[in-house]
């Protein structure tokens, strides 16, 4: 059903993957969808909490409406009675006492005066509008630790009971490597059609570089590097960045041997060719165009280069 649902729901190619912590989890949404339990998604930033949101409210029979966002970091005691009336409150309208999906986005985020605001628009544990009108779905989100906010005082322990009908741990990617194929997979041809350019084929290092990554930024930065790769056409280009990261790790977290020949070879190539890159540009007393001549490379991927090895040029020193 998740499969099925997921090709309508934009950016929910993050859900790709057969690991047991993914399908254990797609189970579940499957599971909860229909009902109008309320939700907690709880992960790290990247780990595609809206993603789930959006597919939780496609699967539970509710497209036809609207799913209401509120970034609760910007949000205030004004804005958020506002979400009150006009989507908690929405199916009074329509006589049928339907309401929409809200999604309170970093929940941990609103101050005490929101928290007592919304506390009171759940007054018995079940999602309902300060009409008496019930809410067909509540979903949150947070990056935090909500016990430990608890006990820090900084988030209400009775409105932490009332969202958490249902909580969603989104694993981080470090934690689910064994999706990464099936994800580089999805992002690579996603951007190969939007850019209009054929995916380049990448090689076993090049994977195994992908798969040895940590990924702090998740499931985002993967689709970020994986439309590099498409962009730039050069995965051991697009890949540099990840290798340099990988080469000044500490020698344990490369394995046993710490990292390969290979990968020291590539680094050293990127460094040899920035230095090249530098004296051109030197020699020409920075004249871009007059450099890419001299090193027998197309202007535009002079300009790529020099963005990727950190060199600022003022456009005063393009002729």
């Amino acid at each position: 059903m998740v499969t099925k649902i997921q090709e309508r729901v934009p950016g929910a190619d993050f859900v790709c993957g057969q690991g047991a912590s993914l399908r254990a989890l797609n189970a579940l949404v499957a599971e909860i969808a229909g009902t109008n339990i309320p939700v907690l998604l709880v992960g790290e930033s990247g780990t595609g909490k809206e993603v789930y949101a959006r597919l939780i409210h496609s699967i539970s029979g509710l497209e036809e409406t609207l799913l209401k966002k509120l970034r609760c970091a910007a949000a205030d005691a004004g804005q958020l009675l506002e979400v009150a009336r006009e989507s908690l409150c929405a199916g009074s309208d329509r006589g049928d006492g339907a309401g929409q999906t809200v999604f309170l986005d970093g929940i941990h985020e609103l101050d005490v005066v929101c928290q007592r605001i919304l506390l009171s628009l759940l007054p018995d544990g079940e999602p309902k509008s300060a009409s008496g009108y019930p809410v067909s779905r509540l979903i949150s989100s947070t990056s935090r630790n909500l016990e430990k906010e608890i006990e820090a005082g900084r988030f209400r322990r009775e409105l932490y009971f009332r969202i958490n009908g249902v909580i969603l741990r989104l694993p981080p990617l470090r934690e689910r490597k064994e999706d990464i194929p099936a994800l580089l997979n999805c992002f690579l041809a996603k951007h190969s059609n939007e850019l209009k350019k054929r995916a380049p084929d990448l090689t076993s290092e090049d994977r195994r570089l992908l798969a040895s990554h940590d990924w702090p930024g998740n499931i985002r930065e993967l689709e970020n590097v994986a439309r590099k790769i498409v962009a730039v056409g050069d995965p051991a280009l697009a890949l540099a960045d990840l290798t340099a990261t990988r080469l000044t790790r500490p020698m344990t977290d490369g394995g046993p041997h710490g990292p390969s020949l290979k990968v020291a070879a590539r680094v050293a190539s990127r460094r040899a060719e920035r230095e090249l890159i530098l004296k051109a540009l030197e020699q020409t007393r920075w004249n871009r165009k007059q450099a890419a001549r001299e090193l027998q490379i197309s202007y535009k991927s002079l300009l790529y280069k020099i963005k990727q090895i950190g060199v600022e040029v003022s456009s005063s020193e393009e002729l």
